[in-house]
């Protein structure tokens, strides 16, 4: 039977809470571990990277697989911007856990990426950490449902408390300062992904009538910016609150449903409007001819759409733990305390190994297709 460890520690000595939090993890197994997946948060880089490959040596024989974060997730808690190492370990026997680095090179007059393996029959996702500064997250995750034959992707972008500077990966006892790295995972261990988007639908449902790549110009026959006058002007005053802190527009996923309700779109951010030329610009390229929707996200509705999902996703599978990867805009910043999504995880799906870190971007598969979400929480599970 699969076995999981977690522990989060904190203090002012990074590679001393590392090894805590790494010898606390892997004394809840019964052996060695087979993978063991670590986040670090700290304020001098060369700390974080002590503190990773800490971990790494004390990992024995596993495959080893981590990054810095502005925050982290683990042992029933959640701790941002401050000193803190988390560490996720696993007994998998049956599990294929295949490493790799992925690089970029400049062929003719685009970046290509390099260093993907290919999927095997049993390979059921893969885990992806990346530096979003200089690896080309978005265009990499749109292309990865085609080119790995629809394997979901789980993850996020890595990032520090420095930024750019500050970000590290971590892989098979190496470090990285670009790139990304993840590992394929396959077997019946691993269950699969939940993905809670977290909106709200506000307004109706219409057709986009024009647009061009990123910017929406007609929505059911007028100007997209008209539109969205009309709504705001239709809001109650809750939501007109909520939409002013962030308004977000939904692309349906099945374009032929009776409705389109709350957790029936993929989400994405509006990114601008312009009141001249009547478009409203999206963080996606959207297509005449689907339905879309704006939405609005608060504290109460996230909490219900992950609920929701975790229910659903656990009714069908015994969990027994998870990798988290949550949006840095969650935490504390949506919610009365940081610790709301690592608990609801352990509350509804009965999975007391749960860690992960807070984001800057979240990938995970809406309706079969891999995405790079914001504010979102996405869960890699594996069986009990």
């Amino acid at each position: 039977m699969a076995q999981f460890g977690d522990a989060l520690t904190t203090g002012a000595d990074l590679v001393n809470a590392a090894e805590r939090a790494a010898l606390t993890a892997l004394k809840q197994l019964d052996g060695p571990a087979d993978l063991v997946c670590f986040f670090v948060c700290g304020s001098d880089t060369e700390e974080v990277t002590l503190a990773g490959q800490r971990v790494m040596d004390l990992a024995g024989t596993a495959r080893t697989l981590g990054c810095s974060a502005t925050g982290v997730i683990g042992g029933g808690r959640s701790v941002e911007g401050q000193g803190a190492v988390s560490v996720w370990c696993a007994r998998l026997p049956g599990v294929e856990i295949t490493p790799f680095r992925l690089d970029t090179v400049l062929e003719d007059d685009h970046l290509a990426v390099i260093g993907m393996n290919e999927p095997g029959p049993r390979d059921r996702a893969a885990i992806l950490l990346v530096n979003p500064y200089e690896f080309p997250t978005h265009a990499f995750v749109r292309e990865s449902t085609a080119a790995l034959g629809g394997l979901p992707l789980v993850g996020g972008m890595a990032d520090g408390l420095h930024g750019e500077e500050s970000v590290r990966l971590f892989c098979d006892g190496e470090v990285a300062e670009n790139g990304a790295v993840g590992a394929l995972v396959g077997g019946d261990g691993v269950l699969g992904t939940v993905v809670s988007q977290g909106c709200r639908p506000i307004g109706p449902a219409m057709t986009v009538t024009a647009a061009e790549g990123g910017l929406l110009l007609e929505l059911a026959g007028s100007s997209a910016y008209a539109k969205l006058e009309e709504l705001l002007e239709n809001l109650t005053e809750e939501d007109r609150e909520l939409a002013a802190r962030g308004l977000h527009i939904g692309v349906a996923i099945n374009e032929y449903a009776d409705r389109h309700g709350q957790g029936d779109f993929l989400v994405r951010s509006l990114t601008g409007a312009d009141p001249e030329t009547g478009a409203i610009a999206v963080g996606d390229v959207v297509d005449v001819g689907q339905t879309v929707r704006f939405q609005v996200r608060d504290a109460g509705t996230a909490e219900e759409d992950l609920a929701r999902r975790l229910a659903d996703f656990g009714a069908e599978h015994p969990v027994g733990a998870g990798l988290l990867f949550s949006c840095n805009g969650r935490g504390a910043d949506l919610f009365p305390h940081p610790d709301h999504d690592v608990l609801a995880v352990r509350r509804v799906l009965g999975a007391e190994a749960v860690a992960g870190f807070f984001a800057a971007g979240e990938i995970g598969p809406v309706g079969g297709v891999n995405h790079l979400h914001g504010f979102t929480a996405c869960l890699l599970a594996f069986t009990r």
